[in-house]
């Protein structure tokens, strides 16, 4: 019953290298560790990746999703070894939502977001920094600039459906100074779930110059819903 395994699924412009510094720090406090990548080229096909993560893991999974990755994890979630649910800045769609409608509700700050003939989203490489990665190192933020994967336009309408924080223990980080989600959907996102919710002063990247505090909240999703197990199965 001991959850000890934890999915981290990356987000849209990113991979799943970003989460280094907080699968070290699981690992070293006794975690399994998975990071899926998710191609981002369409939602059907990041769902398999993610859900083949999960099926590889050997007992309960805390599944963490990071940005367009929690739109990942809101349906994947569903899966039966997943026991609790982690969105770090990241999107909890309700049904019938998509990341692209969400954000039309309330948008963010960045207008940096760019489509091409191929049905794929960027960001302008000149407002990476500022607009999605703003509190890492420079050199780091400008690697990730040219590095960025696209997310397809399928991925980003997608409407989820049934979404699995209504029927599972959920934990969120808000980043307050994103600019790529509102701070304030996060919050909506975050209250509506019924989330265990903490807050940094992050830009959207928190996993990345927060990884303490986002490993921190991964094993308190982890040994809370443990608890909880342990409780029902008494």
């Amino acid at each position: 019953m001991a959850i000890k395994n934890v999915v981290l699924v990356h987000g849209a412009f990113a991979d799943g290298s970003g989460w280094e510094a907080v699968a070290n720090i699981l690992k070293n406090h006794g975690y399994k560790v998975s990071v899926p990548q998710p191609p981002e080229t369409s939602y059907a096909d990041d769902q398999r990746c993610t859900k083949a993560a999960i099926d590889a893991m050997d007992g309960p999974v805390v599944l963490v999703g990071h940005s367009y990755g929690g739109s990942i994890i809101t349906e994947a979630g569903n899966h039966p070894k997943v026991a609790a649910l982690v969105y770090i800045a990241a999107f909890a769609l309700d049904d019938g939502e998509s990341c692209a409608s969400i954000e039309q509700a309330l948008p963010q700050a960045s207008k940096a977001f760019t489509p091409d003939s191929n049905n794929n989203w960027w960001i302008d490489e000149a407002h990476f920094a500022a607009d999605f990665a703003a509190d890492i190192p420079p050199e780091k933020a400008a690697f990730m600039a040219i590095s960025q994967v696209p997310i397809s336009t399928d991925s980003f309408t997608h409407k989820v459906a049934n979404p699995a924080w209504k029927n599972k223990p959920t934990w969120y980080m808000v980043a307050t100074e994103d600019r790529s989600i509102n701070p304030d959907q996060e919050r909506m996102m975050a209250k509506r779930a019924k989330a265990k919710t903490v807050e940094v002063n992050s830009s959207h990247v928190a996993y990345l110059s927060h990884p303490q505090e986002t490993a921190k909240l991964i094993e308190e999703a982890a040994t809370s819903t443990l608890s909880r197990l342990a409780h029902s199965a008494d």
